[in-house]
């Protein structure tokens, strides 16, 4: 009897295709068969900054596209890349367990935040990120940076190093297994869904693949993702907006915070809801009703 292989779409890169990898394993465990599929997307051609591409879904038109189009049959994305609204058709079918969804700092010398001397470069393609350093360390000088994660640390430790530290998602690093290069975890409030993956199928789809990624999914980490998209989308705000968010259980229910960066500095609110039961979290209307009513208490500070 012929085994179904199933397409897996995904971008390019190192981290997005051992990213993806990982689901195609969890799949297999499961008994279903993934062959990767590689789709370049406008994020992965276009080197401007992601506020000049306009951030939002830059590097998830192309596989959504290719998606619907029926040229693979599920796509894994990094989930902070997503814009909020879902498109018709598709469906969110799985959050896998969350990973570490702090920044760290990736210095020369071993160097920590405080450690940087006044005017020292630091590498970041996040306004999210510089605006949170910024308020920090407001004599640092905060440089743009694109490419993949070795180009980005070759800015540090290349043979043409020009920059003393950059900041990347400590998600990311675990999963190609490069935590070694990091010389702080810093305090600064994630991008909503960052350390988190989303697969996502067609909606008309059921089949022995669509309830094997049905299986993958994590209701806590969806929980938390719902809340910190939540806000995002009660903002008007996409990925490369200068708003982190970050929900996280604490023994009653769960608790969000989330930061603005506007022209007089960083706005913080924060929220929680309870439990639903006793063996459940808050359910997902009241998680993502929990990020609308910090978004909008940020709102209402920043008239």
């Amino acid at each position: 009897m012929a085994v179904t292989v199933y397409r897996l779409g995904t971008r390019g890169s190192a981290l997005a295709t051992t990213q993806s990898g990982h689901v195609a394993q969890a799949l297999g465990d499961l008994g279903v068969v993934c062959q990767l599929v590689v789709v370049r997307t406008t994020g992965d051609v276009n080197r401007a900054s992601l506020a000049q591409m306009g951030g939002t879904g830059v590097f998830a038109a192309e596989l959504r596209a290719a998606l619907l189009a029926g040229d693979c049959d599920l796509a894994v994305h990094s989930l902070k890349d997503l814009p909020v609204a879902q498109p018709d058709g598709l469906v969110i079918a799985a959050v896998p367990v969350r990973v570490d969804p702090s920044d760290v700092l990736c210095a020369a010398d071993g160097a920590r935040l405080a450690d940087l001397p006044p005017g020292a470069k630091v590498g970041t393609g996040s306004p999210r990120r510089a605006a949170q350093l910024a308020d920090r360390r407001p004599d640092l000088d905060i440089r743009d940076l694109r490419g993949n994660v070795d180009t980005r640390l070759a800015r540090v430790h290349g043979p043409d190093a020009d920059l003393d530290a950059v900041v990347l998602a400590r998600a990311g690093l675990e999963r190609l297994g490069r935590l070694e290069v990091v010389t702080e975890v810093l305090d600064l409030l994630p991008a909503p869904g960052q350390g988190a993956l989303a697969v996502e199928v067609r909606t008309a789809d059921d089949t022995p693949l669509t309830q094997a990624v049905r299986a993958l999914d994590h209701p806590a980490s969806r929980q938390a993702v719902v809340a910190e998209r939540a806000v995002l989308g009660r903002l008007g705000a996409g990925c490369s907006a200068p708003v982190g968010a970050l929900a996280r259980r604490d023994g009653t229910g769960l608790r969000l915070t989330a930061v603005l960066g506007t022209s007089s500095g960083l706005i913080t609110r924060t929220a929680a809801v309870p439990d639903s039961g006793p063996d459940s979290g808050p359910d997902p209307a009241a998680a993502e009703a929990l990020g609308v009513r910090v978004a909008d208490d940020l709102l209402a500070a920043a008239r």
